[in-house]
């Protein structure tokens, strides 16, 4: 009898295109497609930001009906962190710098919550979207050095047709907001436009997406980073694998955004 493939697709809920693209991804190249849907309170270094991410439970499976997914795994809290619980899963050097840097806590909450769901579920792999960059990239460390027998299969980034990158943070913009979030992603593409004419020097294709991000009030950014995809080490030449990665909070909603060169 042939064993069938199950692929997991790791969310914290409030599914938008985005998710359901990654659950797609994972269909075309498995059996079973199971969708976890658990807000992490342990990747989240501001309570506040804990507190308002969107949740909607039933609207979350009457959309992966209508597509067709029938699996779900929505744990509680306390059946993954029960009373006493006191084990956590580093990754290292891939998490000291960007999001890590700004968020203390936030990638040791992340691959200990994934590896949980992995031995929850046992995948044979398990879909991860390109927009968290350097989750991605944590995971597929993970996954190496831990021996995981997991495929991570990547899914590239799924934009709003006016280039806004999906997120389930953006029900949170006003109008306002979200007509300067697009600032985001016009720097970014400014930037890769100037790479294919020959631009090289780094501060100069990031000076392009900081000026884009001047422009509007309603943006505060924290970093805008040209670096090695491999090992996110920040390069003053831009080269073939390098990728800009930024966060930038827009009013008071925290986006992060990246484009590879």
């Amino acid at each position: 009898m042939k064993q069938r493939r199950v692929a997991l697709v790791p969310t914290m809920g409030y599914l938008h295109e985005g998710h359901l693209s990654l659950a797609r991804l994972a269909a075309a190249s498995s059996d079973v497609v199971i969708v976890s849907i658990f807000v992490n309170p342990t990747q989240f270094n501001n309570p506040a930001d804990l507190a308002t991410y969107p949740r909607d439970l039933k609207r979350d499976l009457d959309l992966l009906e209508k597509e067709d997914f029938k699996i779900v795994f929505a744990p509680h809290e306390d059946e993954l962190y029960a009373e006493g619980f006191q084990s956590w899963v580093n990754v290292a050097r891939l998490t000291e710098t960007l999001e890590g840097a700004h968020r203390p806590g936030h990638f040791q909450g992340v691959a200990t919550v994934v590896s949980m769901l992995f031995n929850a579920v046992a995948p044979d792999a398990a879909v991860f979207g390109e927009k968290d960059f350097q989750q991605l990239r944590v995971i597929e460390q993970l996954v190496k050095d831990l021996k995981f027998p997991v495929e991570i299969i990547r899914a590239p980034i799924v934009r709003e047709d006016d280039g806004l990158a999906l997120s389930s943070r953006n029900v949170r913009l006003s109008p306002e907001e979200r007509s300067s979030a697009l600032l985001i992603s016009k720097g970014l593409f400014e930037a890769r436009a100037l790479f294919q004419k020959g631009e090289r020097n780094g501060s100069k294709l990031t000076a392009v997406v900081h000026s884009q991000l001047s422009q509007s009030p309603l943006i505060a950014p924290e970093y805008v980073e040209l670096v090695r995809e491999d090992d996110l080490t920040p390069i003053a030449q831009a080269a073939p694998g390098a990728r800009i990665l930024l966060a930038a909070t827009v009013g008071k909603v925290r986006l992060i955004d990246n484009l590879s060169l």
